[in-house]
């Protein structure tokens, strides 16, 4: 490198669905300024390892990959994560923590050995704990947010109640509460809120903790268009003097669009080949997702009630392995559906959601899932299960109208199983020929294009997130 070259650190959370993201914002922004290099500091993920030696990932030599060691054992986790939750984003917020000596080791050394200067530090959501190391290196930090403008602003909305109003939030645990969260145009009810919220073994405590944290950074740049949610992000951007948010920056959708899937899943594009256009429901609920095996047995009698093509990712609740659990189906399903549907495990979603065939997505609304239906123009059937998808089924619901409701409120620890007869319902809605969430999905897909070639929404933000970054080259 030349002396005239800047470095950028950026420190992507665990799990494919932030790494994806995390590396092809990365990508562009090398795309908008040949001075920018970017190190990506990755903890140590099988799941990481897969998709970078994937034939769906390309190198740039000015995008480099380190892959942290483990922690040594005994390591015990900063204040801020002092929990006994047992929730599975409580859990990713105090093992990223423990990797904190880890991110300080390895940026004193690129701060050593490269000649280039070091302009930004970039923190995925899940990483707020790092902070701290940029500012001991003070260097200037900025969130990666990878969910959507919804949930950073219900964060915002609670860590004010919790902060400056002194209200206890886990309260609204199971209440019919609601809630003026900023940018969403219908009261946002409690029922929604991400359990992690709401948890009082200290889930909310991190939760808040990272919400004070995102304030501090130098900006934020989220995983979502301005078109998809232009009041919220209007709204977050236009914050008062009491709530004042750093610059925000929408630069989605992020998403690998490599759509050709691998040789393994020819049958499955063989099969949708032969399904005629917008004929298919495709269900799917992400690589964490699964239900009851009872609540499977619903699912299954929904499909074969409806008399719908369907393709369906099938998964038992906590399955970690690519196996079809056909033994939990209903008894004779496969037989009975032969040639009206297919049961699959793992899904390549965004070849299958691209497909002609395919004309609803029956979907956990995980935030990437969410984009690449709008970026298919494929409306969906929103049946959250954790995290932040239940404010995210939510708006896509009830604010923009591209779904249709199962349960928005659903939770995957829940003992409550959804009939056959709604879910069957809930499928009928979806794939009426005139339905408005039809309409409004095709329409997405034009904006959701469009904010992503030059001169869209998404560039010109990128473009100014890039600057702001470079300007930190001049001081």
């Amino acid at each position: 490198m030349s002396v005239e070259d800047v470095e950028l650190i950026f420190v992507p959370g665990p799990g494919i669905g932030h790494i994806v993201p995390a590396i092809e914002v990365g990508k562009l922004m090398l795309d908008e300024h040949t001075r920018l290099a970017i190190t990506f500091l990755l903890i140590n993920d099988p799941v990481i390892r897969e998709y970078t030696n994937s034939s769906g990932f390309h190198y740039n030599p000015r995008l480099r990959l380190l892959t942290l060691p483990e922690p040594e054992e005994g390591k015990s986790p900063s204040s801020d994560f002092r929990t006994k939750s047992e929730l599975p984003p409580v859990k990713a917020l105090v093992n990223v923590d423990r990797h904190k000596p880890l991110v300080r080791e390895a940026v004193l050394g690129i701060m050593m050995k490269t000649r280039s200067r070091v302009v930004g530090f970039v923190v995925d959501m899940f990483c707020l704990s790092m902070t701290d190391v940029a500012d001991e290196f003070s260097i200037p930090n900025y969130v990666f947010f990878t969910s959507g403008a919804d949930f950073l602003s219900l964060m915002m909305t609670m860590r004010r109640l919790t902060d400056e109003d002194g209200i206890d939030i886990t309260e609204f645990k199971d209440s019919d509460q609601e809630f003026s969260v900023a940018g969403f145009l219908n009261p946002v009810p409690a029922k929604v809120m991400p359990s992690m919220m709401l948890d009082k073994n200290g889930g909310s405590d991190a939760a808040m903790s990272t919400a004070r944290r995102i304030r501090k950074s130098r900006g934020i740049f989220i995983n979502t268009f301005q078109e998809l949610e232009p009041n919220i992000i209007q709204s977050l951007s236009n914050s008062n003097d009491d709530d004042q948010m750093p610059p925000i920056y929408a630069v989605g959708p992020l998403l690998n669009l490599e759509t050709k899937p691998e040789s393994r899943f020819s049958d499955i594009i063989n099969w949708l080949d032969l399904q005629p256009r917008k004929s298919v429901v495709f269900l799917c609920f992400g690589s964490e997702g699964g239900f009851s095996e009872e609540q499977i047995k619903h699912l299954g009698a929904a499909l074969e009630t409806s008399g719908r093509r369907f393709l369906w990712s099938l998964r038992r609740r906590k399955q970690r392995d690519s196996s079809i659990p056909v033994e939990i189906l209903p008894e004779g399903f496969l037989q009975r559906t032969n040639g009206v549907g297919r049961v699959i495990g793992w899904a390549p979603q965004a070849a299958v959601l691209s497909h002609a065939a395919v004309g609803g997505f029956v979907s956990h609304c995980g935030w990437n899932s969410v984009l690449e239906s709008m970026w298919c123009g494929v409306p969906m059937a929103a049946w959250p299960l954790y995290a932040e998808q239940q404010v995210n089924a939510f708006q896509v619901v009830a604010e923009l109208g591209v779904a249709v409701e199962v349960r928005v409120d659903y939770r995957e620890d829940t003992e409550i199983v959804v009939s056959a007869e709604e879910i069957a319902a809930a499928i009928e809605r979806l794939m009426e020929r005139e339905s408005g969430v039809r309409e409004r999905a095709a329409e997405m897909r034009e904006k959701s294009s469009a904010a992503v070639v030059g001169g869209g929404s998404s560039r010109k933000f990128l473009a100014s997130l890039v600057r702001d970054i470079l300007h930190n080259s001049s001081g």
